[in-house]
């Protein structure tokens, strides 16, 4: 494994569900313990010299597509949606502002009192002064999900990657919780992730990522030191290219 980062600029997906760890109910929406996991994790990426920026879901809080199938407007659902991840992102903002990494929350849907509007120069410029910068809010558009949110920036802000962080250790043939045959892919091309019908990202956002050639990696978030060991060149996930 290698001390220099594979990748020096980075976007990392994170849904909602993450952030809610694994329990259910009341008072468990977020869960403060996780979310400081996370940053701290973050924090300590941060001193590989590498450019971090981040694209929260908001599944934990609202997901737009289960409103619209109980017969709600989707685009109002999905405004919704939008809202859970800005609640999101300022947790995560303060988790890693308590450790001393300055951050800013940037949204695709305009909210001045508690974010910054997204701005492609000032996010870039951020990073450029060693900021992490969150990018909540999706695109600011019903229709189009948080990962289609982080393939969108990591393509604006000219990132070499985007690492999504999920439940399991990478992309299996099939889901290993169901089926025990299931074998995980070391690596796997974007079609061949698309015509399988793979968990990787949702068809736009593989799309748009083999348009732009941008790489993905897909690894379980929680274990920790795993973004290091990503970013070290360690057999960690799944990588999609």
């Amino acid at each position: 494994m290698s001390t220099e980062p594979r990748w020096k600029r980075i976007v990392l997906k994170l849904s909602g569900e993450a952030l809610a760890g694994a329990g259910s109910g009341p008072g468990r929406t977020i869960d403060a313990d996780i979310v400081r996991q996370i940053a701290s994790e973050i924090v300590d990426v941060k001193t590989m010299g590498v450019d971090i920026a981040v694209v929260v879901g908001g599944g934990n809080i609202w997901r737009g597509i289960a409103g619209a199938s109980k017969g709600m407007d989707q685009v109002q659902s999905d405004h919704m949606g939008i809202l859970a991840t800005v609640i999101n992102g300022l947790a995560l903002q303060d988790a890693l502002e308590q450790l001393g990494q300055a951050t800013r929350v940037q949204t695709g849907m305009e909210m001045s009192k508690v974010a910054e509007p997204y701005i492609r120069r000032r996010a870039i410029r951020h990073l450029e002064k060693g900021r992490v910068v969150i990018f909540a809010g999706g695109t600011g558009n019903p229709y189009f999900t948080t990962d289609t949110a982080a393939a969108l920036r990591a393509a604006e802000i000219e990132a070499d990657v985007i690492l999504k962080g999920t439940g399991v250790d990478g992309v299996y043939t099939a889901d290993p919780k169901k089926d025990p045959t299931a074998t995980r892919y070391d690596e796997i091309g974007y079609l061949d992730a698309l015509n399988q019908g793979l968990a990787v990202m949702d068809s736009t956002a593989i799309t748009f990522c083999m348009d732009q050639k941008l790489p993905i990696v897909v690894f379980e978030l929680l274990k920790a030191g795993n973004i290091r060991s990503v970013l070290e060149g360690a057999p960690v996930g799944t990588l999609v290219r």
